[in-house]
């Protein structure tokens, strides 16, 4: 009986990653990437691309917030690298990248430069933030009660499989 709920598992873990699979490949054909996705007036951000083929070793790009920039060859062949700076001051909103590399390839894309940097604590629902006493009291309380309920059930089914 063990071995059959072993088998299920594996079946079903089996077929999540099968699942899963085509959303990796598709995720692999990105030939622009841009991070932050998300980035801040003032911060560094970086282009990466593999558009250009693993022969080329430079590309030249631009931002329309942050100007021109070049792309070297990065830590891996076929891959083009570049950093620019977003000015710290009137940046927010959409940026425009184009990079360019041999022979006549453009690609362009776009990414988003935040209002401002967030400040303070994040609420999320359970108490205030600065009370930490009492939210590791009652997280210290609920894996108390999951550890008892665990060993009161390994317990039970030791003491049924013996009778």
């Amino acid at each position: 009986m063990r071995n059959t709920h072993v088998g299920v598992g594996v079946g079903l873990l089996l077929g999540v990653l099968a699942l899963q699979s085509p959303a990796a490949v598709a995720a692999g054909d990105a030939e622009l990437r841009i991070y932050p996705g998300n980035a801040l007036p003032g911060s560094t951000v970086t282009v990466t691309t593999t558009a250009c083929g693993p022969d080329v070793t430079y590309g030249k790009g631009e931002s329309a917030v942050g100007g021109q920039f070049h792309l070297f060859e990065g830590s891996h062949k076929g891959v083009l690298a570049g950093e620019f700076q977003i000015p710290t001051e009137g940046a927010s909103g959409t940026d425009t990248v184009t990079v360019k590399c041999p022979p006549r390839i453009k690609l362009t894309d776009t990414y988003e430069i935040a209002d401002r940097q967030p400040n303070g604590a994040i609420q999320a629902g359970f108490g205030d933030a600065q009370d930490t006493d009492t939210q590791v009291a009652v997280g210290g309380a609920l894996i108390t009660a999951a550890a008892a309920g665990a060993l009161f059930r390994l317990r039970r089914r030791s003491h049924g499989a013996g009778s």
